[in-house]
């Protein structure tokens, strides 16, 4: 599943607010794909975080997203407006005007 997708699975699946533990029981082996092919699950992205209860699916949404490796990210520092792909530095580095 693609983790986009998730946020329909979130508003289906529980009454708000929902605890960690719930979230994790009920769908924590729902498996995640990165754009290589590589996977996760739920369950293993939400035991990165402090949180114990959701609010709302936004909430859990959140939470997931935001913990999310750097394989579900893409290319990292790839602008496909400047027609090369550029680092941090290189981007720090130059003085632009607007």
């Amino acid at each position: 599943m693609e983790y986009a997708d998730t946020m329909q699975l979130f508003e289906q699946a529980f009454e708000y607010p929902a605890d960690r533990t719930t979230v994790v029981e009920q769908l924590g082996e729902v498996e995640l794909a990165t754009p290589a092919g590589e996977s996760t699950t739920v369950g293993a992205v939400l035991h990165r975080t402090d949180e114990s209860s959701y609010a709302s699916p936004d909430d859990l949404y959140a939470s997931l997203v935001g913990n999310l490796e750097d394989g579900f990210v893409g290319r990292k520092y790839y602008d496909d407006r400047a027609g090369i792909e550029t680092g941090v530095d290189e981007v720090r580095g130059e003085n632009v005007s607007f």
